[in-house]
């Protein structure tokens, strides 16, 4: 397999991924993934690398992904900049492997993140944004966004002598009469 053609404009940048095991006090489930860190670049260790355990709460680097800013997607990107928290969105898949869990991938794009979490196969979370994925992200925007005209669609006025002629219509339809108006 060759290497992936990426669309025109299309710019990548690798993350690594920090996510936490939590023990949880449930009879359906005994813990919870929660990605909590995006780290610019990716470390030297291997996915799955305990980083600290705390209590109930273990630290793991996930693994790297990739981020891909689309110019189609620079409206929902300008939104996310926008926010009050910038985010990134991790995406982890249900595994039938020992930790039950897979990294999937990482956006910037709420749009993408918000169709994963449709899917209900997938655990969406927000992450804050570091900074300089944030001045590159807002490069990106600022290098490719264009603002697109928005219309609005005229609706066509009633016509009042169209509504009084298909209640006659209704009246006399002979599907529509009931016993007693015979």
């Amino acid at each position: 397999m060759g290497e992936e053609i990426l669309p025109i404009g299309t710019e990548t940048r690798p993350v690594g991924v920090v996510v936490e095991r939590r023990k949880l006090n449930s009879a359906w489930q005994d813990h919870a993934w929660l990605p909590v860190q995006i780290l610019p670049g990716i470390p030297q260790c291997a996915d799955w690398t305990l980083l600290a355990r705390e209590g109930e709460v273990d630290r793991y680097y996930a693994g790297a992904a990739e981020i891909r800013l689309f110019r189609h997607e620079t409206e929902t990107l300008r939104h996310n900049l926008e926010s009050p928290s910038p985010s990134l969105f991790v995406i982890l898949r249900h595994a039938a492997d020992e930790r039950g869990v897979e990294l999937l991938g990482v956006t910037a794009c709420p749009g993408e993140a918000q169709a994963h979490a449709d899917t209900g196969d997938d655990i969406v979370e927000a992450v804050a944004m570091p900074a300089p994925i944030l001045e590159w992200v807002a490069d990106y925007v600022r290098r490719h966004h264009v603002e697109k005209p928005r219309f609005k669609r005229r609706r066509d006025r009633a016509d009042p002598e169209a509504l009084a002629n298909r209640s006659a219509l209704l009246r006399d339809d002979p599907l529509r009469r009931m016993p007693e108006d015979e």
